[in-house]
Parts: C-alpha cells; structure tokens; sequence
C-alpha cells in the first residue's frame, strides 16, 4: 500500500509543479478576476466626459430636430448631436475625412411618418443605428400623442408592459427568480464539468502512455500491481484538479463577494444565488466527482492500449464525444429540463453527470430518482474499474503498432495468461 501512496503522491506533486499547471492555472485567475470585474474595467478604460461619436442631422422637415436632439442626449450622452449646414455631398466629404462619424436625414410626410437615413464610412458600427432608431421611435411617439391629445400619463398608461404573473401549481415548485438564478449557476457548472472531465481526463490517458512510450511503464509494473498504479494515477490526478478548482472558486468566490452589487446590476439580478438550496451545491459537488472517477477510469485503460504519445489523442476521442454529446443535450435541457429525452438521458451513466446535475438544479425531483441515478452511476465506475483494470494489467505491456479496439481482445489474453 506504501507504493500506492508513492506513486498517487509523485503523480500529483510532478504534475502540479509543470510549467503547462501552473501557466494555466494563473490564466484561468485572471480570466475569472477579470469576468468578476468586467464593470470596474469598463468604467477604467471610459471617460464620462468624453466625446464617443459626432453626428450632423439634415431636418428637411424643419421641425423634427430639437426633439431629436433631446431624445439622443437623454439615450446617450455621449453621441454629440450638430444641426447640419452642409448639403448631403459636404457632408459625405466631411464624413471620408473623419471629422463626423455619420449623418442622419430625417423628414417627414403629410400623414406624420417621420423616416430617416442615416449615413456613415461602413455598418459595423450597431450601436449609434440602435440609438438613433429609438430616438426617432420616441419623437414619432410624441407627435402622434400631440395629435391625439394624450397626456403622459395615458402615454405611460398605454405603452406600459404587460404584465403576466406566472403561478406553478405544482407542490414546492421553484419561482421564476429561483428558477433564474439556478439556471445561471447550472449553465456555469455545466461549463466546469465539461471542461474538467475532458482536461483531466486526458492528462490521466497522457500520463499514462507517456510512461510506456519510455518504458518506465515495465519498471513500475515489476514492483507494483497495474491495479494500484493505475487507481493511484487515477487519484493523483483528481487531487491535482481539486487543487486547481478550489484555487479558482476561492478567488472567483472573493471577488464575486466583493462585487457581486454591481455584478447583479448587469445580469438583471440573477446572480443572487442566495435562494438556492444548499443541496444544489452539494450534488454540483457529488456528479462532478463521479463524472470525473468515470471517465478518469476510462481514459486509464484507453492510455494502456496506446504505445505512442502520438495515438492518445485519436484512442480517447470517442470518450471525448460521448463529453460534448452530453453537454449539447444539457445544453437544450436548460431550456426545457422536463422533456422525456432529457430524463431518458439522465439515467445513461456516461450522460448523468451532467444531465442529472442539470434536472437536479432546475426541477423538484423526488430523492428517489437522484438516488437511483447515483446508484447507477456508481454501479457502472465500479464494473467499469473491474474491467478496466484487467485491460491496464495487460495493456501496460502491451506495444502495438497502431492502437485499436481490437486490441483490447489481445490485451485480454496477455493478463490470462499471468
């Protein structure tokens, strides 16, 4: 058992001092550090003060443009607003030079239909569009509330949004603001399973063919079991990416704590996730780290039938597949997580830890159900390690030329034969 522990803590401390770990690890920090404070470096890089855009306007309708100018310092201030002098020619002039960014034609007919043309170096630009439409829909809004005789209160009164209040007669049902919140949190545990499972997954397929490409692979087997060796890099490498994701979600955690005022602000309020039950953490923690031990399991044995570094990659990519197969079909259950094919899916081990996780954040489901897909997971790691450990026993030393699911029947009878 001694070997076990030397061989799960050389695994774990090799890995976590390469430059690739620890590079990645500080990106990954400072790309959360950033998305936690994505306001303040906003804010750091504008000037409240400052010009962003300097429009001329041609009022053929000689009425619309004081209340046009007014709508667009009220919508953005920082759009400068000049009544043209120039004729259109000037103003495209002007507009090749750089010294206005575009110009807006605005008229008008007999009936009121107040239309505009708005012109600029190219249409890549979405936002000032985007304004000038809005302010034009207001000043048509105004004119035709003039003409009609309506107060602003009637305004207010008659575009004023419907409200519809939605009530689940289901028992405990999850609110529209509970249901908000934890799909915001599942999209994002979605995102760290998916991306870990895969990751780490294939360091342990990586680990372990590079170890046989150099024959260390025949030194280790002649003093340890390829059952211990195989589960101690297995474990190494879950302690290495427990390291790195507790790193991350202290420090997301820290920051997002102290901005998370503003943060909500932004996300419309859906980052509160302080009316989530504790047991959605909880089973996020659960199916993570049976998602991990399943396909760590797989990638184990998928490592030992390879004899090349070179072959990793296309021996594992049906594990791979089946990984983004289950994020895709969570992905479409965010939307709609009570669809038969969602719950279908839930039970398919190699798809559970996602999907489950995902029904398991979104719906009330009887423990039962949990329970069961648990158990059934937990039942497929174990007949899964039993099977791939007599695969690792004899694909260790198994050397072929070009790796093969065939080979896992050549690699049968290498371990019979011990």
């Amino acid at each position: 058992m001694n070997k076990f522990w030397l061989i799960l803590g050389q695994t774990y401390l090799n890995k976590i001092k390469t430059k690739s770990f620890i590079i990645t690890t500080v990106i990954t920090l400072l790309l959360m550090l950033g998305v936690t404070n994505i306001d303040r470096i906003f804010q750091a890089f504008e000037n409240e003060d400052e010009v962003k855009s300097k429009i001329a306007v041609i009022d053929e309708s000689g009425k619309l443009f004081s209340l046009f100018n007014e709508n667009m310092s009220e919508l953005d201030k920082k759009i400068q607003i000049e009544k043209a002098k120039e004729n259109e020619s000037e103003l495209d002039k002007r507009v090749i030079e750089g010294d206005i960014d575009g110009y807006v034609i605005l008229s008008s007919t007999e009936n009121e239909i107040i239309r505009g043309t708005y012109k600029s170096m190219s249409m890549t630009e979405t936002d000032i569009p985007y304004t000038i439409e809005q302010a034009l829909q207001q000043v048509k809004i105004k004119i035709g509330s003039e003409k009609l005789n309506l107060n602003s209160e009637q305004l207010d009164q008659l575009f004023s949004a419907v409200q519809l209040k939605k009530v689940a007669l289901e028992e405990n049902a999850k609110s529209e603001e509970e249901l908000n919140q934890a799909r915001v949190l599942v999209y994002i545990l979605l995102f760290i399973i998916y991306f870990s499972v895969i990751f780490y997954a294939s360091m342990i397929a990586m680990e372990v063919a590079t170890e046989k490409s150099s024959r260390v692979m025949e030194i280790l087997i002649s003093s340890v079991s390829p059952v211990q060796h195989m589960f101690a890099k297995i474990l190494g490498i879950g302690l290495l990416s427990l390291t790195q994701l507790a790193l991350i979600l202290i420090v997301t955690f820290g920051s997002l704590k102290a901005n998370l005022s503003n943060l909500q602000n932004m996300a419309g309020g859906f980052l509160g996730f302080s009316d989530l039950p504790a047991s959605t953490f909880i089973y996020a923690g659960i199916f993570f780290l049976l998602g991990y031990f399943l396909f760590a399991t797989l990638a184990a044995f998928l490592g030992s039938l390879v004899s090349r570094i070179e072959d990793v990659n296309q021996m594992i990519t049906p594990m791979t597949l089946l990984i983004v197969a289950a994020f895709m079909i969570a992905m479409f259950g965010l939307g709609n997580p009570e669809a038969p094919f969602i719950t279908i899916t839930s039970y398919i081990p190699f798809f559970t830890p996602m999907i489950m996780f995902l029904r398991v954040g979104l719906l009330n489901l009887p423990f039962w159900e949990i329970a069961l897909s648990i158990g059934i997971l937990l039942g497929t790691i174990i007949l899964l390690a039993v099977i791939g450990a007599r695969i690792y026993k004899g694909g260790v030393l198994f050397y072929g030329k070009t790796p093969s699911w065939k080979d896992v029947k050549k690699v049968l009878e290498l371990t019979k034969k011990d």
